[in-house]
């Protein structure tokens, strides 16, 4: 059936509850769309219906036509009115074109000639080549307010003109002292970086902060939902208060997370020296990147884990990660040897192989570099509470339980 064959208002209601199939299509001009409004109106005698039938027309014109209902009252108001429903004509005020194309194609010129000075500037340079050396193409310029001067400059014709291209100016940081630290034999001088763990499906994985002292290679690892300063601040706290060692100097790359105003201020609240990776020298922080590889990526891998599960992750660092690396894992220590000619070379011998916290205690007068409050009788009760086998097994274990509750939940 079509709109034509609907001749009752019952035919119509059962069109409107949809019992009645109905094929129509109606135009996208408003004019057609308001002169069926019309034909329906007087096809359907709405002037004489009811208040009831009524609404059921107007419902079937809502529909039909996809006009608001309030819009076809409206309509309805003016044809009960005038007996017709016209559509007004666009009345839209239109502005004599004052300046033209050439006349911004000039003003282009005369920015790019005398490199873009102050408004005022070209309006008197426009005036001057009109009245003292009567170039006339200036005759319109040289009469143009300084506004509309400035409203002509953003015209895409000027724009197509005069292109106009700065290279980006490098701003020098003042945040950390762009040097390589020297520990001297003495520990507290610690490297930090980053590692994110992914992203899947436009979702970030959490990050993991890794600071490693260069002396020792005493590790601190933790991971957070993200760097910015609302996570990043309290961990860093917490991983500075994890050494067992008074804290000298600290050491990142370039990496805005680290150079900022929240981490300089912490740092000099704690008196601990700032200084940054310094440019085309790549070894300055390459202690904590091969961490990264042989601990973090190691131990945690590389598949995505989601930032909600930052909390749990970190807790794993402090429970389990973090203690057997540093009293269960052993290190290779670098022996430097220079020759005749002053160059120096590492040799990496399997006698000085040892855990960070060995190294530790290796060092000459060891006890003054600890904290106040720290002994190693305190830490010698933590590295001897179980042999190095029990602490491998005890950190794969609770590395399987921990992507097992991850994997559980996100299945669930």
């Amino acid at each position: 059936m079509r709109l034509e064959e609907l001749e009752t208002i019952e035919q119509l209601e059962q069109f409107l509850n949809g019992t009645q199939a109905v094929i129509f299509e109606i135009s996208l001009l408003k004019k057609e769309r308001y002169d069926w409004i019309r034909k329906e109106l007087i096809r359907f005698s709405y002037l004489e219906l009811g208040k009831v039938q009524k609404g059921v027309l107007i419902r079937y014109l809502t529909k039909v036509s996809g006009y608001s209902r309030q819009q076809v009252t409206r309509l309805i108001e003016k044809y009960r009115k005038t007996g017709y429903i016209k559509t007004k004509p666009a009345n839209r005020p239109v502005f004599k074109t004052r300046y033209t194309k050439e006349d911004i194609r000039l003003l282009a010129k005369m920015d790019q000639r005398y490199d873009l000075p102050c408004g005022q500037a070209i309006k008197k340079l426009c005036e001057r080549a009109y009245t003292v050396f009567d170039e006339t193409q200036f005759e319109r310029l040289s009469t143009i307010s300084v506004s509309h001067l400035y409203n002509l400059r953003k015209t895409k014709t000027y724009g197509l003109t005069r292109q106009h291209f700065q290279k980006t100016q490098s701003k020098v940081s003042t945040i950390g002292e762009r040097r390589k630290p020297r520990p001297n034999g003495s520990p507290g001088y610690i490297r930090i970086d980053t590692v994110h763990q992914g992203d899947l499906d436009k979702q970030k994985g959490v990050y993991h902060i890794n600071a490693v002292d260069e002396e020792t290679q005493f590790e601190v690892v933790a991971s957070v939902e993200r760097i910015s300063e609302k996570y990043l601040i309290p961990i860093l706290e917490q991983m500075l208060e994890a050494f067992p060692f008074k804290i000298i100097s600290f050491h990142s790359d370039n990496g805005s997370e680290y150079i900022n105003q929240n981490v300089a201020k912490l740092l000099k609240k704690l008196l601990i020296e700032f200084t940054k990776s310094r440019s085309r020298h790549s070894n300055d922080n390459a202690l904590a990147e091969s961490k990264n590889a042989s601990v973090v990526r190691k131990v945690l891998g590389y598949r995505h884990i989601p930032q909600k599960w930052a909390t749990l992750v970190n807790q794993f660092n402090v429970d389990y990660l973090n203690p057997h690396i540093n009293y269960h894992r052993p290190c290779l220590f670098a022996k430097t040897l220079t020759d005749s000619k002053g160059k120096q070379r590492k040799s990496y011998p399997y006698e000085m192989m040892m855990t960070p916290y060995d190294k530790l205690k290796s060092l000459p007068q060891s006890e003054i570099y600890l904290k106040d409050g720290v002994t190693f009788e305190s830490l010698d009760a933590i590295a001897f509470s179980m042999t190095d086998n029990q602490s491998a097994d005890r950190l794969q274990k609770a590395r399987q339980s921990l992507f097992e509750t991850i994997n559980e939940r996100k299945q669930a």
